[in-house]
């Protein structure tokens, strides 16, 4: 790919990514990650041709510049977008990815003085959150994402989150907790509502109340299908009227703001904040 193709498709990636970006002109006047990339390109290839000194000048020039210092020897992917770019540092050996985002603050380190691989891989699709520091010659691979300020000197596997100090991995949803959900959301509709905020893991106590509810009903409304199946089955009339829907229709409504707010939050997560 020629040079005027990847700094288009640099651009359009930006555009991608930051809804702040307005024009071309206000991308490559104000986005200092960008130049950092850019410069990184002329010294990455000084530095695989052996002018190390010159590609260290030129390190040392795109970090006084943008306040992003990348090492010479850093390997870097496509479409790689540094948001606001202050005080991120990429090692000599660390491999980052196509498509990977990394917000200020951000440390690609090493744990190490030995020579030899000493930082981190990127797979491709890869967010890491401002102040993060990803250390070590661990691999964070596609499509994770690093929470802001977590520390991470472990492998992450694939389209998982993590955050903390140390970084962990943010448990996600067992099969068992998703069939409690739909159980008790089927519950909720035959009653005349939607709960839609009592999923497992939610941490509101008052919705957990709500959701072991939810399970009782359906055990007692199980049983009692039971039961009147075997009525009719000797010939009696019993469970014919249909049953009356509650009269809740502020309590859905807070429900259902609150479960968006919850889905909103989840879907458009930005390790950022």
């Amino acid at each position: 790919m020629g040079m005027i193709s990847r700094i288009k498709e640099d651009i359009a990636s930006i555009y991608h990514r930051d809804p702040a970006a307005r024009s071309t002109w206000e991308i490559l006047l104000n986005y200092p990650g960008m130049h950092a990339i850019w410069l990184h390109r002329a010294s990455h290839k000084l530095w695989k041709n052996e002018w190390f000194l010159l590609a260290r000048v030129i390190s040392t020039f795109s970090r006084w510049l943008t306040g992003v210092e990348i090492h010479p020897g850093a390997t870097i992917g496509r479409r790689f977008f540094i948001d606001h770019g202050m005080g991120v540092v990429i090692g000599e050996t660390a491999e980052i990815g196509d498509d990977c985002t990394l917000y200020h603050g951000v440390t690609l380190g090493g744990t190490s003085w030995n020579s030899g691989k000493r930082h981190p891989t990127l797979g491709n699709n890869v967010v890491i959150g401002a102040g993060a520091k990803v250390l070590g010659p661990i691999l964070i691979e596609d499509g994770a994402r690093v929470g802001s300020n977590s520390v991470v000197v472990k492998t992450v596997n694939k389209e998982r989150t993590v955050v903390g100090i140390p970084g962990r991995e943010v448990a996600t949803q067992t099969e068992q907790a998703e069939e409690t959900t739909r159980r008790r959301s089927e519950m909720a509709k035959k009653y005349g509502f939607d709960a839609y905020a009592v999923s497992p893991d939610n941490p509101d106590p008052v919705a957990n109340a709500i959701g072991q509810l939810m399970d009782h009903m359906h055990l007692m409304d199980s049983k009692l299908q039971d039961v009147c199946h075997e009525v009719q089955q000797m010939g009696g009339e019993v469970c014919t009227d249909k049953l009356p829907e509650l009269n809740i229709e502020e309590f859905s409504e807070d429900e259902l703001a609150a479960a968006e707010k919850r889905k909103k939050q989840m879907d458009e997560f930005d390790p950022m904040i």
